[in-house]
């Protein structure tokens, strides 16, 4: 589930709410796409906090959905959909702040990636699950978090980046108590909100010019040994350890990515 509220002070809000661990099937990635796309022609939205509710902020793409589907219909609409999401919030004609708890896997650090902002809990982990799970995808995005050569042995181990190594990064703004981060972020956004909306909007386009990422075509290249992967067989197959625990990887409780 998906909640939107838009605040009096032109803020935005975004709550991912699907328990157990906010996992995002493809209803919610094109949830969240329409309404972040809509944002362009609603002038009284002028910043967006993206937030999830519950135990964490997001444990991945929803690897059950993927599995169940027939064909390649599922790791199809998966990917597709974390290309659509990522490409929304990067092109979201206002700054999107995302408010990080919990834990952030897989999709999930690809969508912290690509937000103008970060404040995150103490403690809470980025876990890129992609080699866990068959996939190749995702560098494009998490550039946007860490350094090469960590976005490397991060990618390769699948083990955590603590938000306090991010912090130190310069890439979470701050590191703010879990109970206090719905309120740190609203904050935040109301301060960006305040400005002159047309000139928020025009910084906006103007440092996806300078300093933009080419994610829809990095992100297709990445995608094509994902699509090998699943032709070969060997990417259901990682996805199938992982789901029936026979390869855990990171977990938090019933955690997908």
């Amino acid at each position: 589930m998906i909640r939107e509220h838009v605040h009096g002070n032109g803020v935005a809000e975004l709550v991912v709410d699907n328990p157990p661990v906010n996992a995002y099937n493809r209803a919610d990635i094109s949830m969240l796409v329409d309404h972040l796309r809509g944002y362009a022609g609603d002038e009284e939205v002028r910043a967006v906090v993206l937030r999830g509710e519950g135990r964490g902020f997001c444990g991945g793409g929803d690897v059950k959905e993927v599995q169940n589907l027939p064909g390649f219909e599922g790791i199809l609409g998966q990917t597709r959909g974390s290309l659509e999401l990522t490409l929304a919030i990067a092109e979201c004609p206002v700054p999107v702040i995302g408010a990080i708890h919990g834990y952030c896997i897989g999709l999930g650090v690809l969508v912290a990636g690509v937000c103008d902002i970060l404040l995150a809990a103490p403690a809470t982990p980025f876990v890129l699950a992609e080699a866990d799970n068959g996939a190749t995808s995702g560098i494009v995005q998490a550039i946007g978090l860490m350094p090469e050569k960590r976005l490397r042995a991060a990618m390769f181990t699948c083990e955590p980046v603590d938000a306090s190594e991010l912090h130190a990064f310069g890439s979470v703004l701050r590191l703010v108590p879990a109970d206090e981060l719905p309120a740190a972020a609203h904050a935040l956004a109301s301060t960006i909100a305040a400005k002159r909306t047309n000139v928020i909007r025009g910084l906006k386009a103007a440092m996806a010019g300078s300093i933009g990422r080419d994610i829809r075509g990095a992100y297709r290249q990445e995608l094509s040994y994902t699509f090998e992967l699943n032709i070969s067989g060997e990417a259901r197959e990682a996805r199938s350890d992982f789901v029936e625990g026979r390869r855990t990887g990171y977990r938090t409780g019933q955690v997908s990515s």
